[in-house]
């Protein structure tokens, strides 16, 4: 009886049932390799492997790899690839794929789930599935309510008892994915960018879209006038201004409430979207990426400067035969994420934007050679500057310094970086996620620390006491969080 009350150790579990738990999805590539350096019992075969793997632990990070949404939708060539990218190493190709698909939505921290989105002049941060925000509340964007003006430090926004997924924030509005794929919307809605119908009017606190009421949705993206949408069965709709086409719906009718997108249909699913000043991004699972709206400044990658009213490929991509999984919409530029880890940035090349050494405008994508040495999983651009995430949470910065939301501290004589640098002052932190807005920077580390960096004028940094940070500051959320006084007054 004692025998069979006896604690059995790790060692002494059958491989098949441990090899089920690290291949059940609910561990990480930083978890499988924690596992495997704290004993032999991860580190070994146990004569039951295929002799590729040197390790239960990299067995089940090849499993995990195969069932991974990008790397099942990758070419057998494109896989191996991946795989000689990452040195055979199956726990490095897993933190890879993990790493792209968190970049873009909530990632995983020590201190919780976090994601964060930055606006001209606040920010958003999901925390455990509550949504805070700071800064100027232009037009109602952070969402508290029309006494309301500005909030010096981060405060929660009242949503329903149910939990945050997406959030996303532009100039004048910001939109919020729920657990339910219900979308939230506030701020002005004069350009109907909130989807409320005809109500041209400020939205001061999150609003469920109605129409889109059955249509369960898992990502936002909001840009100047208008939001996109995409499904979780990976249908696109849009609302808002659309003077230049970046509804993707054959006209320039503004549209009051949300839209589907119909054209997407004969080509696939869509996995992310991203939205810039007028023009609109799509990227399939097969590695498309189709761009409409305004080509002003090669924005949409076609290699000329015609509006595109419907959603067109961008052929530079599948000429060369390139599998993009991850893209960005700036101002005046754009850069996007291959299924390898590279580059690529187009548009205007002013201040340095484009990371290319110099200030000349790209008409189609061109591959970043600077930074062809390191495995990049995230990629954002705004205003003239670009920040590029590694997989070994590194971030590289390039473009205009302005207010100091690059983060470098020697300035010199110019106030633009031409080509990646990588930004010293984070080298001590792994950076899990990086948004940047008009003059502010704000990075999440995989330890939940918020960095703010940037202009801080009108609090967008949730600093009470700093009018910008020049290099990054931590932002002190169990200060802010906990503290929900809303400074009323308007600056």
């Amino acid at each position: 009886m004692a025998d069979r009350n006896r604690t059995l150790s790790i060692e002494e579990l059958p491989s098949h049932l441990i090899f089920e738990i690290l291949s059940s999805g609910r561990l990480g590539a930083a978890d499988l390799a924690s596992l495997e350096s704290s004993s032999r019992m991860f580190r070994g075969s146990n004569g039951v492997l295929p002799k590729a793997f040197r390790s239960m632990v990299e067995f089940a990070a090849f499993h995990l790899c195969e069932s991974h949404l990008i790397f099942a939708a990758l070419a057998p060539s494109a896989r191996k690839e991946l795989l000689d990218r990452c040195g055979g190493n199956w726990k490095k190709v897993l933190r890879f794929l993990q790493s792209v698909e968190h970049s873009s939505g909530i990632v995983e921290t020590s201190a919780g789930n976090m994601q964060v989105a930055t606006g001209s002049y606040h920010t958003l941060l999901i925390h455990d599935s509550s949504v805070y925000s700071c800064g100027s509340s232009l037009c109602g964007v952070l969402g508290h309510g029309p006494d309301i003006k500005h909030c010096a430090v981060f405060s929660r926004i009242n949503f329903p008892s149910q939990r945050v997924l997406h959030i996303s924030a532009s100039h004048n509005h910001a939109a919020f994915v729920m657990q339910s794929g219900e979308v939230f919307t506030c701020g002005n809605n004069s350009s109907f960018c909130c989807g409320h119908g005809e109500v041209r009017r400020t939205i001061f606190r999150p609003t469920r879209i109605e129409t889109l009421k059955g249509v369960p949705c898992k990502q936002v993206a909001t840009g100047l006038s208008f939001t996109v949408i995409l499904t979780t069965q990976g249908e696109v709709y849009s609302c808002g201004s659309n003077t230049h086409g970046q509804l993707g719906l054959g006209d320039t009718l503004d549209r009051p409430t949300p839209r589907n997108v119909v054209w997407f249909s004969s080509v696939g699913r869509v996995i992310q979207i991203a939205a810039g000043a007028s023009y609109t991004f799509a990227v399939t699972d097969n590695g498309t990426v189709y761009s409409f709206g305004s080509c002003n400044n090669f924005c949409l990658g076609h290699g000329d400067q015609h509006d595109e009213l419907l959603p067109r490929a961008i052929q530079s991509f599948k000429r060369r035969n390139i599998h993009v999984v991850r893209v960005s919409a700036g101002d005046e530029h754009a850069v996007a994420l291959d299924s390898n880890g590279y580059v690529y940035t187009w548009g205007r090349g002013y201040c340095g934007a484009l990371g290319h050494g110099d200030e000349n405008d790209k008409t189609s994508p061109e591959l970043l050679t600077s930074l062809k040495g390191h495995l990049a999983v995230q990629v954002c651009a705004r205003k003239r500057k670009t920040f590029v995430l590694t997989d070994t949470g590194a971030v590289f910065a390039f473009g205009w310094m302005g207010f100091g939301s690059l983060g470098f501290l020697d300035r010199g004589s110019s106030d633009k970086v031409m080509k990646p640098r990588i930004l010293d002052s984070l080298r001590p932190y792994h950076v899990s996620q990086i948004s940047t807005g008009l003059y502010h920077t704000v990075a999440v580390t995989n330890r939940g620390l918020v960095f703010g960096l940037g202009d801080n004028e009108r609090a967008q940094l949730g600093q009470e006491c700093l009018r910008g940070c020049l290099k990054p500051t931590e932002i002190a959320l169990d200060k802010t969080i906990d503290n929900m006084a809303i400074a009323a007054q308007s600056r």
